[in-house]
C-alpha cells in the first residue's frame, strides 16, 4: 500500500469519555500504522498548551492545532496565523461590554481577562487545567502586544448576545457547540485548511488522506479528506459526510477502522 496520511481529532476520537484516557488498542494501532510507513497527525481545535501528555506520548508525526491556525511536524512549526493585536483588543473590549465569559487561546498559553466581570464555573474549570495568564495585567499601553489564535465563548443570562454575535460574525467564524458555548476561529482557518497545507507541503494527494472524528467541529476535515471516518460515538450530523463508521473510541474504534482499511 502507498503511504497514507491520517488525521485524528482528540476528544471522542483518541480520548474516551470522562475520565479521558487513550485505549491500549488505539496506541497499538497508531504505532503499527507508523511502522507500515503511514504518517499520523493530530487535528484538533486545541492549541499547543492544551495537548495532554497522554496524546504527546503517542509519538505523532505532527499536529494541526487551533482549527488550522498552527501546523507542526516533528516539533517544527511550519505554519501559523494569529489574530492581530488591535483586533484582539477589540474582542476583549467587546466581551467586557457585552458581559460575555471568554477564554483566549494562544500558541503557548491561555489568556483570560481579570477585568471582565462576566464569570462562570464552566470557564473557571476550563482554565484550571492549563497554563494561563491574565491579559488585563498588560494595561492599555500601545506597547501591549498580546495576541491569541482563537477563543472560547460562553454566553450568560446577562450577556448581550446579539451584539456580540454580530461582532464575531463580522470578523470570525463561529462553531457553535451549544446555543451558549461557541468556538470562535479566524476566517479562512479550519481543520481542513491545516490538512490542505500539509498535503501540498508533503506532496501527498487528497485521495491518500484519512480523517477520523466524532463531532460537528470535525466536519471540515471529514469532508476534505479522501476518506472520512466517523467514530461509533459520533454525532449523527456528520454521518452523511463520512464514508465509514467504526465502533466507539472505547470499543477499539481506531484499531478497527485502521484494520478495515488495511492500514495495519
Amino acid at each position: 500500500m502507498s503511504r497514507k496520511i491520517l488525521f485524528f481529532d482528540i476528544d471522542g476520537t483518541l480520548f474516551t469519555p470522562y475520565p479521558f484516557s487513550v485505549p491500549e488498542s488505539t496506541a497499538a494501532a497508531l504505532k503499527k500504522a507508523r511502522e507500515n510507513g503511514h504518517l499520523t497527525f493530530v487535528n484538533t481545535g486545541r492549541t499547543r498548551s492544551m495537548i495532554p501528555e497522554e496524546i504527546r506520548a503517542l509519538d505523532f508525526d505532527g499536529y494541526v492545532l487551533g482549527c488550522g491556525t498552527r501546523v507542526y511536524m516533528h516539533d517544527r512549526q511550519l505554519f501559523f496565523r494569529t489574530i492581530p493585536n488591535l483586533l484582539c483588543r477589540e474582542v476583549v473590549d467587546m466581551a467586557r461590554e457585552c458581559r460575555v465569559a471568554v477564554t483566549y487561546e494562544g500558541g503557548s498559553r491561555l489568556l483570560y481577562d481579570g477585568a471582565n466581570l462576566a464569570r462562570s464555573a464552566f470557564m473557571e474549570e476550563f482554565l484550571s487545567a492549563y497554563p494561563k495568564e491574565d491579559l488585563s495585567a498588560y494595561g492599555r499601553e500601545e506597547s501591549c502586544v498580546y495576541t491569541f489564535d482563537k477563543f472560547l465563548v460562553q454566553l450568560l443570562p446577562e450577556s448581550h448576545r446579539e451584539k456580540f454575535r454580530s461582532f464575531c460574525e463580522s470578523h470570525f467564524s463561529i462553531l457553535a457547540h451549544t446555543e451558549d458555548v461557541w468556538e470562535v476561529v479566524q476566517k479562512g482557518c479550519s481543520k481542513a485548511t491545516g490538512m490542505e497545507f500539509l498535503l501540498k507541503r508533503l506532496g501527498i494527494s487528497v485521495e491518500d488522506s484519512f480523517a477520523f472524528g466524532d463531532g460537528i467541529n470535525d466536519l471540515p476535515m471529514l469532508e476534505y479528506a479522501g476518506t472520512g471516518v466517523a467514530m461509533g460515538n459520533a454525532s449523527k450530523d456528520i454521518l452523511p459526510y463520512c464514508g465509514y463508521q467504526t465502533t466507539p473510541v472505547d470499543q477499539d474504534g481506531i484499531w478497527n477502522a485502521l484494520e478495515h482499511f488495511g492500514l495495519i
